[in-house]
């Protein structure tokens, strides 16, 4: 039986604006691009140049350090563009669809540490401490997953899942074939695909935000000591694996949550890993000048239509900036639909179930950092 870990601390934040149970497919004939900013701690080499024919699969850049670290396109077409900036930093590398998607086949029967070094699987492993792509000659004591994400307006993994169940446990196979596997599960999720998994041991979580966190499942399952090292993928990326050791091909479709109070009608959509967002926005928010959030509201990237879906991006968020937000008397004036944690408002009388629309101000001056003690 799962074992149950109950925490105490933290806040969930109720937002208004959550995607409802409802998928649809976004068609991206142009553009996607891989954006090495996406995978901390890589120092990018590009392995192709302008006109060159890709398939999904195909290598674009590898890791300086560590070559056989391979980051490959999501698509198959011609790269369009490498975009470098300042000091010639690689900015992104651009792949024109063809709209025949073919992919590269690759051998699923041997080595699977292997096989995601040569798929570009293993750039989605991610190592703790320090959170960055994973060093593929480190030993890792053990691989966490996490199922849930309990931060404000995130994608729901168990609807995700639906349908996907066989890849999800074909990754999760896989990776206990490199070290042992965690998976957390949310109190509150129920399918049998999360809470019964095999080839992983099983942790329920049951607290506000931020318990579906990884790194705070990896302090109370199996902290990481001095020397030691642990791997994290994200969930959905487990489903990548997965597609990889069923097929022999790689298919980076994710279903993320376009969500936020600007949103006109949040809800899930299949799309492509290097997306760009203006497929997914056009003709979907409300209002010009929102904040465009890459990821979740917490964590995410600030961003604009013409960005591309992150790597690691489970979601969409778009809320308001509040550039031309005018309070009478500003902070300290009563009201009933500003979120608090103290009570300072009286919206703390319609308890946990009232959805707040939060802006992007910072509501004040750049604030100092003092480290002490």
């Amino acid at each position: 039986m799962a074992k149950v870990i109950k925490l105490r601390k933290g806040l969930d934040i109720n937002l208004k604006g959550k995607a409802t149970k409802e998928t649809a497919s976004v068609e991206c004939p142009g553009e996607y691009a891989l954006v090495p900013d996406d995978f901390c701690g890589v120092k990018p080499k590009v392995v192709v140049k302008e006109g060159d024919a890709v398939k999904a699969g195909d290598a674009l850049f590898v890791d300086k350090l560590h070559p056989e670290v391979k980051f490959v396109s999501p698509v198959s077409g011609t790269v369009s563009m490498v975009e470098r900036g300042d000091r010639r930093k690689l900015l992104s590398i651009r792949v024109k669809a063809d709209g025949k998607q073919e992919a590269r086949q690759f051998d699923t029967k041997g080595d699977v540490k292997a096989l995601m070094l040569e798929s570009g699987l293993f750039a989605f492993l991610r190592q703790r401490p320090y959170d960055v792509v994973a060093n593929p000659e480190d030993k890792p004591k053990a691989i966490f997953v996490s199922a849930f994400n309990s931060m404000p307006l995130a994608q729901d993994f168990e609807y995700v899942l639906e349908g996907q169940e066989a890849e999800f446990q074909a990754g999760l196979s896989a990776l206990a074939k490199m070290a042992k596997v965690y998976l957390g599960v949310s109190a509150k999720q129920t399918a049998k695909a999360l809470t019964e998994a095999k080839d992983c041991e099983v942790n329920i979580f049951d607290g506000p935000a931020p318990a579906g966190n990884v790194g705070v499942q990896i302090n109370h399952v199996n902290p990481v000591n001095k020397g030691e090292v642990v791997w994290t993928m994200g969930a959905e990326e487990v489903i990548f694996l997965g597609r990889l050791m069923k097929t022999g091909k790689v298919d980076f479709t994710r279903t993320i949550a376009l969500a936020g109070s600007e949103v006109k009608a949040p809800k899930y959509y299949k799309v492509k890993v290097g997306q760009k967002l203006t497929t997914l926005l056009q003709g979907k928010v409300n209002a010009e000048g929102a904040r465009i959030i890459n990821g979740n509201v917490m964590t995410g990237l600030k961003t604009t239509a013409e960005g591309w879906l992150g790597a690691h991006s489970t979601e969409v968020n778009v809320i308001p900036e509040g550039d031309h937000a005018d309070e009478m008397l500003g902070w300290i004036m009563p009201r009933f639909n500003t979120f608090s944690t103290h009570r300072s408002y009286l919206s703390w009388l319609f308890g946990k179930k009232k959805e707040y629309v939060i802006d992007a101000r910072v509501k004040g001056g750049e604030r100092h950092m003092i480290m002490s003690g």
